[in-house]
């Protein structure tokens, strides 16, 4: 693919995955690109998708609307990506940008890497999102203020880059590069690990204290409504930088479990005081 400048406005855009991401996508970029399109299995999302005007065609495989596109954005579970990284050259004959939106970075950069010369591949990573991940929840404003991670090839064009940065300015985020190791190092401390620890608590939780849960338990515990679906690939996409934070977890709730089996207020209210400075820290940047 040559380095000739992208112009968003003069852009076709094929979406694979129309639910939360790729929904909330297409409606952010809607007006500001040539042509939108989406692909994705369920009917009834697809049938959502033209009784709001959210694209302006779409079809459960892609099979007639990827060769149209000139750049086409991977919106579905990592898993899901993986998999269409292997499809897409039977798929799309023609020289197009490829960006994903998937949540871990390693594994798909790497198999980004092994497609054809004629795809344009960029990882990509908005850092938005809800429990629930049905076109009916998409919102155009999702990203804005948002960062949005970037993790280019070293086989990534210019052009790729900035369809990357007009895509990103378009819809209210703003990016950031990270490499793919390095990505993945931070998010399954910001991202993977309290989604396991949402879930662990709710686990934990006996069934008849519903009638009583608050506020504090709804935040703490929001995460675990993530349908498994999505978090299942990336969990064991990320599983050793998830399992050293899991380690970490544990150092900490055993710490936890040893002051207050020991009655040992001082040493109890010194973690706890270290905890609420940590997490000042976080919400200042937040």
């Amino acid at each position: 693919m040559d380095d000739d400048g992208f112009v968003l406005a003069k852009a076709k855009i094929a979406i694979i995955g129309l639910g939360l991401m790729g929904g909330s996508l297409a409606l952010a970029l809607k007006g500001k690109c040539a042509a939108l399109y989406g692909c994705d299995p369920d009917s009834r999302t697809r049938d959502l998708a033209l009784q709001q005007d959210i694209v302006d065609l779409v079809e459960a495989d892609g099979t007639n609307i990827l060769p149209l596109a000139d750049l086409i954005v991977l919106a579905a579970p990592v898993s899901a990506i993986l998999t269409l990284l292997d499809d897409l050259p039977a798929m799309m004959p023609n020289p197009c940008i490829v960006l994903d939106l998937g949540s871990t970075k390693s594994s798909i950069v790497e198999k980004m890497d092994k497609l054809p010369k004629r795809f344009d591949p960029m990882g990509g990573h908005p850092i938005c999102g809800k429990e629930r991940l049905s076109l009916e929840n998409a919102d155009r404003t999702l990203f804005y203020s948002a960062p949005f991670l970037l993790t280019p090839l070293s086989r990534t064009s210019h052009r790729a880059r900035a369809a990357a940065d007009q895509i990103i300015l378009a819809i209210g985020a703003h990016g950031m590069t990270l490499e793919p190791a390095e990505h993945d190092r931070i998010l399954a401390s910001t991202s993977h690990l309290p989604f396991l620890l949402a879930s662990a608590l709710v686990l934990s939780t006996p069934s008849d204290v519903t009638g009583f849960v608050g506020p504090g338990f709804r935040s703490s515990s929001r995460l675990a409504g993530t349908p498994s679906s999505m978090m299942l690939g990336v969990i064991l996409s990320n599983r050793e930088n998830i399992l050293a934070g899991l380690e970490r977890l544990q150092d900490e709730l055993a710490l936890f479990t040893s002051v207050i089996a020991d009655n040992d207020a001082e040493s109890l209210s010194a973690t706890l005081i270290a905890s609420q400075n940590e997490y000042l820290k976080f919400s200042r940047t937040s």
